[in-house]
């Protein structure tokens, strides 16, 4: 999950800080917001909690908000989807073997007990609100696709290059992928163990070797 600001250095006082204020203050209400929403889900997240944890006023929020869903769908566009994509979209970009490059990041995923314990923030979201209001569903659908064409393309690209097995349907794998990633998160979750999200990426490194061309099963 991202959090927090980066610390910034002492700027000159005048016209150039004051313009960014508003900057600084949308991007505190966001990440408090994004912080809030992972903690209590969006229908119980509080907007006393988010202004409290940004220290900024109501009328700072309305400012750059006009209502709560409007923060949500910022949330869901400026922080859960840049995080994503740069989890699972831009790792994917100029790899020489995807099969090794999608193992990585698998194996990359955090089993902090903090992080398991409150599961990702995509999929809780996804199970919460798309269900009930189409701005979330349409805006959590653009990333999964983005997900899904990501690791389909390299797969793809792998097939040319003679890595991965021709007769793998890709977009299918990808899908299958992404279902695995979630679907162990939210068991780790249900169970509250970080040992369930570990043997899914066990189990899921052990999928996407079997991926391999024959003759080209290289990775241990």
């Amino acid at each position: 999950m991202l959090v927090g600001m980066l610390a910034g250095r002492k700027k000159p006082k005048g016209r150039a800080t004051r313009l960014r204020d508003p900057e600084r203050t949308r991007e505190r209400l966001l990440q408090a917001a994004s912080r809030e929403i992972y903690r209590s889900g969006f229908q119980s997240a509080s907007l006393d909690t988010i202004l409290a944890s940004a220290r900024v006023t109501k009328g700072a929020l309305y400012y750059h908000f006009k209502n709560k869903e409007a923060l949500g769908y910022a949330v869901v566009e400026e922080v859960i989807s840049p995080d994503v994509r740069g989890t699972w979209v831009r790792p994917l970009e100029s790899v020489k073997d995807p099969i090794d490059a999608l193992i990585g990041i698998v194996q990359d995923l955090s089993v902090r007990p903090e992080d398991v314990c409150g599961g990702c923030q995509l999929n809780n979201l996804a199970q919460e609100m798309s269900p009930l209001d189409a701005g979330f569903r349409k805006r959590l659908e653009i990333i999964f696709d983005a997900w899904r064409e990501a690791t389909a393309s390299v797969l793809r690209e792998g097939q040319i290059h003679g890595s991965v097995r021709r007769d793998v349907e890709t977009t299918d794998a990808a899908g299958l992928l992404i279902a695995m990633v979630e679907g162990y998160g939210s068991l780790a979750k249900n169970a509250q163990d970080p040992k369930v999200i570990k043997a899914g990426v066990k189990n899921i490194v052990g999928w996407l070797r079997s991926l391999r061309q024959p003759g080209n099963r290289k990775r241990g």
